[in-house]
């Protein structure tokens, strides 16, 4: 069955890096940023875990936790870490899943046969602390992913989370924001005494204070 945005993403228990997991109990109350790899010791792959541990502080900071996946072993993940670590100029401290058998990248669709039978495409599962997939993107294997992008991506749906609202094409942090239709102006003068700038009735902008 495929998963859709809103579904709650499949849970399982699994060996990573970092010791056997159970992905619900492990996310906790934290964000989720659930992303595979088609293999070990590949390029692109490399500067991918690699930049997902320099921006260690970021995600922190939004209170999400990345978990990697690749179709390989535990052990190939740790001896791999030592090449990422060093040619990135990090120290990889978050979890890579071991899914050599490919039961999670099943679960998870992130096989696509006419890219390859046994890797994982560049799949990407934004998981709130409900548990709730938010946001999935999908790059094919020679795409290195956009960090800044899941990173704006976060941003949005947090802050939309705790202001009900939307936003913009090209939206960045601090920018301004849409006040949805399904909010009446009556609704809106409460939630947003700042006021707002009525492009048309359906599009209202405003600045969160």
């Amino acid at each position: 069955m495929a998963l859709h945005i809103g579904d709650t993403a499949p849970d399982f228990e699994i060996d990573t890096t970092k010791g056997k997991i159970r992905f619900h109990d492990w996310i906790g109350d934290s964000w989720c940023f659930f992303f595979s790899h088609p293999a070990d010791f590949t390029p692109v792959c490399t500067t991918e875990i690699g930049r997902t541990s320099q921006l260690a502080k970021e995600f922190e900071a939004r209170n999400v936790k990345p978990l990697g996946l690749s179709t390989d072993t535990a052990e190939e993940h740790v001896k791999w870490i030592e090449d990422v670590n060093d040619t990135q100029s990090t120290s990889v401290d978050f979890p890579i899943v071991a899914d050599a058998d490919l039961r999670i990248a099943k679960m998870y669709e992130m096989i696509h046969p006419e890219e390859s039978s046994t890797a994982a495409v560049r799949s990407v599962f934004i998981i709130d602390p409900n548990k709730k997939i938010r946001l999935m993107m999908t790059y094919p294997m020679a795409v290195g992913r956009n960090f800044d992008e899941i990173l704006r991506a976060i941003d949005a749906l947090q802050i939309g989370d705790a202001n009900k609202i939307a936003t913009p094409a090209d939206w960045q942090k601090g920018g301004k924001v849409i006040i949805p239709p399904s909010i009446s102006d009556e609704e809106a003068e409460k939630m947003f005494p700042q006021g707002w700038d009525e492009l048309r009735p359906y599009l209202r902008v405003t600045q969160l204070q």
